[in-house]
């Protein structure tokens, strides 16, 4: 246990106490309803104290790890509970979420994302068009000095910033093309290079 998780225990602890100290003394009179709210405060004292303990574990059965790289270059995507296929990328140094879109031609930046990647909001031009689902859409083309996930950086990747509403960027085929294999079995994503 290192000083920091001490500290905390320690200060839970000292709160804990406290806690008890003012209900006995203010319901002195009726102990019996006194000692139910004790029990009470220590099931939410302890209930707080699993699920601080055991949050790395939910985490991980909530949003699993997003990535497995193996050694013959293979990377393996796991299904995410609405049936999509997720990835952080590094685009220019920034870590970014993108939705693995097999039906989308590009990759595509939201506005948020192309910001945090480096480019100016008067750097885009949106001189471009896209069909999308909800119609066309105006798009500013980019190109992306690196863009990394795990062991594979790849230099100068084209893409595109959406002007319109975006939740998640996309992770297109011109981008998907540069691995020699893409599966999907298993609920999993196979990329291999």
């Amino acid at each position: 246990m290192s000083e920091f998780e001490l500290g905390n225990l320690i200060y839970l602890v000292l709160l804990g106490a406290v806690l008890v100290f003012w209900f006995v003394v203010q319901n002195r009179d009726g102990m019996g309803k006194t000692l139910q709210y004790v029990a009470v405060w220590g099931l939410i004292f302890v209930g707080t104290i699993a699920a601080i303990g055991l949050w790395e574990d939910v985490r991980q059965t909530v949003v699993p790890s997003q990535a497995t790289f193996t050694e013959d270059g293979t990377l393996e995507l796991l299904r995410a509970p609405d049936g999509h296929y997720y990835a952080t990328l590094d685009v220019n140094g920034a870590p970014t979420r993108f939705v693995v879109d097999t039906g989308a031609t590009a990759v595509v930046l939201t506005r948020a994302d192309a910001l945090r990647a480096g480019f100016a909001e008067d750097e885009l031009i949106y001189f471009t068009e896209a069909m999308t689902a909800n119609g066309a859409v105006r798009t500013a083309p980019v190109t992306l000095d690196s863009v990394a996930i795990g062991p594979f950086v790849d230099r100068d990747v084209q893409a595109y910033v959406n002007s319109g509403e975006m939740d998640q960027s996309l992770l297109g085929m011109t981008y998907l093309q540069r691995f020699d294999r893409l599966e999907i079995s298993g609920g999993k994503l196979i990329l291999e290079r």
